[in-house]
């Protein structure tokens, strides 16, 4: 015949409420899951306060489920604790289960990610006109633009970004020569490597590179910051305020993102094309030779239609970044998301922008 195993008595003492409840409870929990054989027996006569978490314990102390004989047992609780707990039945909660998760059928799906995107849309074209009001606005009132703001942020977007589009842009370059002069070494036509470097990086990549360099960290940075915002309720405390979030935050952001992202492109062709030079000296082709072929290859179309791009790439980098910051919901890891879904949407947008006007360049004739 089995030996009962002895009786575990724990004290509870001083108050039961949301500061000491949390420890007492994980306490608790962990000596119950130790002596699973073990009656448990609680004695409760120095509880001298108990608020609903002190309840919301004893109550799940109670129904806990355990062997034959290792019952948990609450004794001499005080009158007025013991009346509020004798209001909560153990059966209702026993049989709690939570409920089986049902799958979604594929056209439920669809129709669950269409509808986000229609949503998302919706979102863009009033944020959109949002922002074009604010610039309108600033064309009758410039004096009301925060126009050191502008200058603190196209530093931060444009200047502490030049390492980096600096780097990326003489590897794009060096690459980009090398890759090429190879093949056309063998028809002695590594000379057009040139033309091929300047209509490639001052129409295209150029433009496409730094817009991504700028997705990745400038439209990140704004919404995290724009977020970070909305989770402490900043943004909230603007509007209480009476000031309008498009005008006081957006709007500077899509000013410096304006003012740096052309000054980039044009320093990112220029590291580009360094780079470019640096692989045909390797071929024995001079600098000169290879500016002059560049020059003659070149038209000024082909320049300022990389930096039109800039401009609406920009346009495109900081509108996302902000929108996206201030969509954020509570929780620091909607922060997170809301950073990771800027830079998604704007390298899509950057993408798509670029394609769209591969199109109409063409049909331009530009």
């Amino acid at each position: 015949m089995d030996t009962p195993l002895p009786t575990a008595t724990i004290q509870l003492s001083g108050r039961l409420d949301a500061q000491t409840v949390p420890v007492l409870w994980t306490d608790a929990l962990n000596t119950l899951a130790r002596n699973p054989g073990a009656p448990m027996v609680f004695e409760a006569s120095g509880i001298a306060y108990c608020d609903g978490a002190g309840l919301a314990m004893l109550l799940d102390l109670r129904r806990r489920p355990r062997a034959a004989g290792a019952e948990v047992r609450i004794q001499n609780l005080p009158a007025a604790v013991q009346t509020l707990l004798d209001q909560f039945k153990i059966a209702d909660y026993a049989a709690i289960t939570p409920p089986a998760a049902v799958p979604q059928k594929l056209p439920e799906q669809v129709g669950r990610i269409s509808f986000s995107i229609w949503q998302d849309l919706l979102a863009m074209v009033a944020f959109t006109g949002e922002s074009t009001a604010a610039f309108a606005r600033l064309l009758i009132r410039p004096a009301a633009v925060r126009w050191r703001t502008v200058l603190i942020l196209a530093e931060q977007a444009g200047v502490d970004a030049v390492p980096i589009v600096a780097l990326l842009s003489w590897l794009l370059g060096v690459i980009l020569a090398f890759q090429s002069a190879m093949p056309m070494k063998v028809f002695g036509a590594e000379l057009y490597v040139a033309n091929l470097l300047g209509l490639s990086i001052l129409r295209e990549l150029g433009p496409l590179m730094t817009a991504i360099i700028l997705a990745g960290r400038t439209g990140a940075a704004f919404a995290a910051e724009i977020g970070t915002m909305k989770v402490n309720e900043e943004v909230d405390a603007l509007t209480t305020m009476g000031l309008d979030p498009v005008r006081f935050l957006v709007l500077p952001r899509l000013l410096a993102a304006v003012a740096v992202t052309p000054l980039l492109v044009v320093f990112s062709d220029l590291i580009s094309l360094a780079g470019g030079a640096m692989v045909m000296a390797a071929l024995d082709i001079p600098a000169t030779t290879f500016v002059n072929q560049i020059i003659n290859s070149v038209q000024i179309k082909d320049f300022l239609s990389g930096l039109f791009k800039s401009v609406v790439f920009a346009l495109l980098i900081a509108g996302t970044g902000c929108l996206r910051g201030l969509q954020t919901r509570t929780g620091a890891s909607s922060v997170g998301r809301a950073t990771t879904s800027a830079v998604v949407t704007s390298i899509t947008w950057i993408v798509i922008a670029d394609g769209l006007f591969a199109v109409i360049f063409y049909h331009l004739g530009i």
